[in-house]
């Protein structure tokens, strides 16, 4: 079988664009969880506040500016097809080639340190996390998730042993959410991994937060426990911007995997109101 060339430029471009797009305009079910929140919030200040952040949303594409003023750290996922040859290039380079032309052509915050200690702005928001899985065909499906860190700073990951049940699961995901109070700018989307090791397990965690909000777990068990810890989530009153309030989080996804008889883990990365991702198929 022929192996069908992509070109590292194509891949560049298609970063930029997505690493743009995606700070400048909300996946659509999530706007319209954050404007249908208004209509049910039970707090006055929440309504107000849920308003502000629809104004915000129309004044982001009216002016064609980011949501946010944190343009995050770009993490990309790529699904690499099997039958793919990328020409011209190295893929991470051009991965983050495309990060680089997307933030400084876009305008947008420059926010990641070349070293977690020593820092020091690396000027471009390179280097970009990835994380690339080969797969069956000749596409790549590329998803841009800029990751702010108000958000990302109250994630939290626990190794539980196996007796743990539902119950103690959820109560996990609340206290996150509780401890957090209002410093991730809820109403906030909750990732959570559940399974793996300790890496897998925070990994899903991340890749949930990419799964459209209106879109449940494809196993009914898992679908069920997204809505039970969603509603024990809500009934925190940490509220929106963490005044109080019935709105706390829009969404709780979960993304599961086997994991090894002495362990259940699991992970919890939280994701602000602008929880941002865009994706393409090349």
């Amino acid at each position: 079988m022929s192996l069908r060339e992509i070109r590292a430029e194509q891949i560049t471009e298609e970063v930029k664009r997505l690493c743009i797009e995606a700070n400048k305009e909300l996946p659509e079910d999530l706007e319209q969880v954050i404007r249908a929140a208004e209509k049910t919030e039970t707090s006055k200040i929440g309504k107000s506040i849920l308003a502000d952040l629809g104004a915000n949303m129309d004044a982001a594409r009216e002016l064609n500016l980011p949501v946010c003023q944190d343009t995050g750290m770009a993490v990309v996922f790529a699904d690499i097809g099997q039958d793919v040859h990328i020409t011209g290039g190295a893929f991470e380079d051009a991965v983050n080639k495309g990060v680089r032309r997307g933030y400084l052509d876009g305008l947008l915050r420059l926010s990641v340190v070349a070293d977690p200690i020593r820092r020091g702005n690396t000027g471009d928001n390179t280097p970009a996390v990835i994380h690339t899985r080969i797969v069956p065909g000749d596409r790549i499906a590329l998803t841009v998730a800029p990751k702010g860190f108000g958000s990302e700073n109250m994630s939290r990951l626990k190794m539980f042993t196996p007796a743990a049940s539902q119950d103690d699961l959820i109560e996990f995901v609340a206290e996150t959410v509780k401890l957090a109070g209002g410093r991730p700018c809820p109403p906030v989307v909750i990732g959570v991994g559940i399974g793996g090791d300790f890496e897998l397990c925070a990994l899903l965690a991340k890749k949930a937060l990419c799964r459209p909000v209106s879109q449940r777990n494809a196993d009914p068990f898992y679908a069920e426990l997204e809505e039970r810890m969603l509603r024990r989530v809500n009934e925190l009153n940490v509220g929106p911007q963490g005044f109080g309030g019935s709105t706390t989080a829009l969404a709780v996804n979960i993304e599961q995997y086997a994991t090894h008889i002495a362990g259940l883990p699991i992970a919890v990365n939280m994701g602000c109101h602008v929880t941002r991702h865009k994706s393409v198929l090349i």
